[in-house]
């Protein structure tokens, strides 16, 4: 039986790119023993270029691919064709497409939109729940309507940050006061999130938050342990043994997470045997919560001093990277690599064939 094979989404339009290659490079590296893989990789300006060399995911710059470009169209009929640009000759038929992209334009439902018009089977959440995860304020509310517990939070759009500082300010003080976090509500791998401990802070984190997105979500500081889990599977989905982070920084930043490897990973965490089961169905009750489907990996808080179990966040497309929690729990779990990135194919195209069910026209 000939290799599917699976075109490679990696890049993209978003402040988590270089991320994302490094996602990439490893599941490209794990796929490749069982499917032809075909790399595309989208620049920071939007364009695709592919195949990409394995052995470049990690370093892809577009200056390397000029004669490379290439599209897919958003039609059913194209069949999961790649095409060559300018003259859209056929290069390759993908029968399952893996986005490997963190945050907009990728992990936020846009691309998953186009991967719906063209009716081609796909890795990971669909357009709702990708954008619901992706919108931490929308996320959160799908929380509260499922009644899971979670820390205190405001929203602020730009424009009011901008406008009434003061005033935004006077009510993060009032409603949640010091510490607080402060990010954008639409970007992934902590960038642009910052801490307040007081009012000089915290203007200084609207504004830096203020840079990579129009909304914004202030949530209320507490002392508490950081638990991850991650969970797959499509309508009856699957909860790892959860993990434990011990940032070397003040929080789990951007820095602590991807250039300093003095932050400290437990597997299992060291956690009692009820909040491992509670921590497992909150995860599994947000995941259905979003709608969720193929993968995803869902953060925790265990409060220090109460021991109280809250909800965080969903990752709906986590990474990948040597250091990245989503694969490690599933590996502590009893599933290689290799064959972690083959079932979350399979989820994909077990899903495909759930939807050709749907019948799209309505004949009287």
């Amino acid at each position: 039986m000939s290799k599917l094979t699976v075109a490679l989404l990696f890049g993209g339009r978003s402040g988590e790119h270089e991320v994302s290659r490094k996602s990439a490079s490893a599941v490209a590296d794990a796929l490749s023993s069982r499917f032809t893989v075909f790399p595309i990789g989208i620049a920071k300006d939007g364009q695709w270029y592919g195949p990409i060399q394995l052995s470049e995911i990690k370093s892809f710059s577009p200056e390397q691919y000029r004669e490379n470009k290439v599209t897919m169209l958003p039609f059913p009929s194209s069949g999961g064709n790649i095409y060559s640009l300018p003259r859209l000759e056929p290069l390759i038929n993908a029968d399952v497409f893996f986005p490997v992209l963190h945050g907009t334009f990728g992990e936020d439902g846009t691309l998953q939109g186009l991967l719906e018009l063209a009716e081609v089977p796909y890795v990971g959440a669909g357009v709702l729940a990708s954008a619901v995860g992706m919108d931490k304020v929308m996320m959160k509310k799908a929380f509260a309507e499922a009644n899971l517990p979670q820390v205190l939070y405001l929203s602020f759009l730009r424009v009011e940050i901008e406008k009434k500082m003061s005033n935004v300010i006077r009510e993060i003080e009032t409603k949640l006061g010091y510490p607080c976090f402060v990010k954008p509500a639409n970007l992934g791998s902590s960038v642009g999130i910052s801490k307040a401990v007081d009012s000089t802070s915290l203007e200084d984190a609207l504004r830096q938050a203020c840079k990579y997105d129009r909304k914004l979500i202030i949530e209320k500081g507490v002392n508490a342990r950081e638990i991850e889990v991650s969970v797959m599977g499509n309508d009856e989905p699957q909860a790892s043994i959860p993990g434990e982070i011990v940032p070397c920084n003040d929080f789990y930043d951007y820095n602590a997470k991807y250039l300093d490897d003095r932050s400290e990973l437990y597997i299992p965490a060291k956690i009692d045997e009820n909040q491992i089961k509670t921590i497992q169905e909150l995860a599994i009750a947000a995941y259905k919560a979003v709608d969720c489907s193929g993968l995803s990996r869902i953060d925790f808080f265990i409060t220090k001093d109460t021991g109280e179990v809250l909800i965080n966040e969903i990752n709906t497309l986590p990474g990948f990277t040597n250091i990245s929690m989503f694969p490690k729990l599933w590996e502590h779990s009893g599933l290689a690599i290799n064959e972690l990135v083959t079932q979350i194919v399979n989820l994909a195209l077990e899903r495909a064939e759930e939807k050709k069910k749907i019948i799209w026209s309505y004949d009287v």
